[in-house]
């Protein structure tokens, strides 16, 4: 066999070996570790039960995914994540593509996909369902075909790019930002010719015929998910500052893999035969500083930028260290390895809980929330995969205490989405009730058609019903471990004969949050 064809056989043989040990890892935690639904999972649940072109909080893209996992596989917690699993992996393979496209060889390949297998933020948002798996695939997908755009400057990129960008804008609605990039790297870049051809304009009404669907679903419901982003932003966000988002890109990536992308920032930018890419590093530049400027982003925002400056990084090390100062490599490796494993357990759901706790006192970390809540002992990312169960159980209580009448007309209130969502998904399992809520999407979908319900309402204080109800009664109080502060030691109530009209109510409690 030609040398040539050993060497691509080889190198394909490379790339889904590493692609697999994500996707490995995955499948591990989600058979042998891993904790209970996530809150977001219930959520999207519940939404893929209700198909649409978009809900208060997302597009629909990851939506009709999951409904038709759902519709082939199962609600169970490993079908569920085996689709953020498979993400993890295609990440991996895009990486290693990228740094193919951009000169690189075997150590370059396996450095850039150790540095997005380990990093923590990857780690944890491809540990369960969320748009999040999809979004850093798509990140990802999106500068590869800018990379071969720049390589080959082929119509067929520019057609996929625009596919790629509709399809991450109806995943979530950041990729704004990535088109922000791109504009301005094709502006201030060598490729700002291209802006004289039919190409760049192709891909933007690409993009924005898929995205349509869900700017008209905004248009006909009073532009809800600017009104969610604005709140979000105003409220529970509020918290987080310009230095929370930058200490958050050294946590989030991992404390080793800063020496790998900041390489690949100075390839894109400086470096001889990295500079035809600079749009890639405008790219980045540019959705850095729209964040930056928010003032209350989340540091995991700009999470997806980096798979590309992990490839570009990667290849400059490479280069730099094939003669000499091998020692650098063995220098980045190892390191990386280890903190990795380190760092591991606090992102993705390895240990058993006690186990778990017991490690990241060892370790000195205190659990943490990035939306200003009151902790347990575990962070919020883990918590809330906590004590749904326990909670519709002690729902499905109260509901079959009541008479038989009364049950007829009785619907569970949710103080949020999470709640809302749990009472659903358990229903089959527990005799509950329709379930409302005003919060997000919940809101939307309404009340049903029963003006004197019978109300059983989780949390909350008496007093805070007593005038719209006449008669309210505390039940049980639920109870779970490990579970969020505020979601536990919740005392539920039967609150009956409502003062104010349900239709009248339900427009000024609207919580889009």
């Amino acid at each position: 066999m030609p040398k040539y064809y050993r060497n691509k056989n080889f190198r394909n043989y490379l790339f889904i070996i590493l692609s697999a040990v994500p996707l490995l890892i995955h499948f591990y935690i989600n058979l042998y570790a891993g904790y209970g639904y996530f809150r977001d999972e219930l959520y999207y649940i519940a939404c893929s039960g209700r198909p649409a072109a978009g809900y208060v909080d997302h597009p629909p893209l990851s939506i009709l995914i999951l409904s038709l996992s759902r519709y082939l596989f199962s609600d169970s917690l490993f079908a569920l994540r085996s689709i953020p699993a498979v993400m993890s992996a295609l990440t991996v393979y895009i990486t290693c593509l990228m740094v193919k496209e951009t000169g690189g060889k075997t150590f370059a390949t396996i450095l850039a996909s150790l540095a997005v297998i380990l990093s923590p933020v990857y780690l944890a948002m491809n540990s369960y369902y969320s748009m999040n798996s999809l979004d850093i695939f798509l990140w990802s997908l999106a500068f590869y075909i800018v990379i071969l755009i720049i390589n080959k400057d082929k119509t067929v990129h520019w057609l996929i790019l625009g596919l790629v960008i509709g399809l991450g804008l109806l995943n979530k609605t950041g990729f704004l930002w990535f088109g922000a990039g791109l504009l301005a790297g094709l502006l201030i870049s060598d490729k700002r010719k291209a802006l004289l051809t039919f190409k760049p304009y192709l891909t933007a009404l690409i993009a924005l015929l898929i995205f349509s669907p869900y700017v008209t679903w905004n248009l006909q419901n009073d532009f809800a998910h600017i009104e969610f982003i604005r709140n979000a932003v105003l409220t529970k966000y509020s918290g987080i500052d310009y230095l929370d988002f930058i200490k958050g890109q050294i946590l989030n990536l991992g404390p080793v893999s800063i020496f790998i992308w900041m390489t690949g920032l100075y390839f894109f930018l400086f470096y001889e035969t990295g500079v035809k890419y600079r749009i890639v590093a405008v790219i980045y530049i540019s959705v850095f500083i729209i964040l930056l400027i928010n003032g209350h982003s989340k540091a995991e925002y700009l999470s997806p930028a980096y798979t590309v400056l992990f490839a570009g990084g990667s290849v400059l090390i490479e280069r730099k260290t094939i003669v000499r100062s091998r020692w650098i490599r063995y220098a980045l490796v190892i390191p990386l390895c280890l903190t990795g494993i380190l760092i591991a357990p606090l992102a993705a759901p390895v240990l058993p809980v006690e186990s778990f706790i017991s490690y990241s006192n060892t370790l000195g970390i205190k659990p943490s929330s990035s939306e200003n809540k009151e902790m347990s002992e575990l962070p919020q990312f883990f918590a809330d995969m906590h004590g749904w169960e326990e909670m519709a159980s002690n729902v499905s209580k109260v509901y079959m205490s009541l008479p038989r009448d009364e049950r007829l007309r009785t619907v569970i209130y949710g103080q949020n989405y999470g709640e809302a969502s749990a009472m659903e998904f358990y229903k089959n399992k527990y005799p509950i009730p329709r379930t409302i809520s005003a919060h997000n999407s919940f809101w939307l979908w309404g009340y049903g058609n029963i003006e004197d319900p019978v109300m059983i309402i989780i949390g909350g204080k008496k007093e805070d019903y007593l005038d719209l109800f006449e008669e309210v009664n505390e039940s049980l109080v639920h109870t779970a471990d490990y579970s969020m502060p505020y979601e536990n030691n919740l005392t539920i109530f039967i609150a009956k004969k409502i003062k104010t009209p349900v239709g009248e109510l339900w427009l000024k409690i609207k919580n889009y949050n």
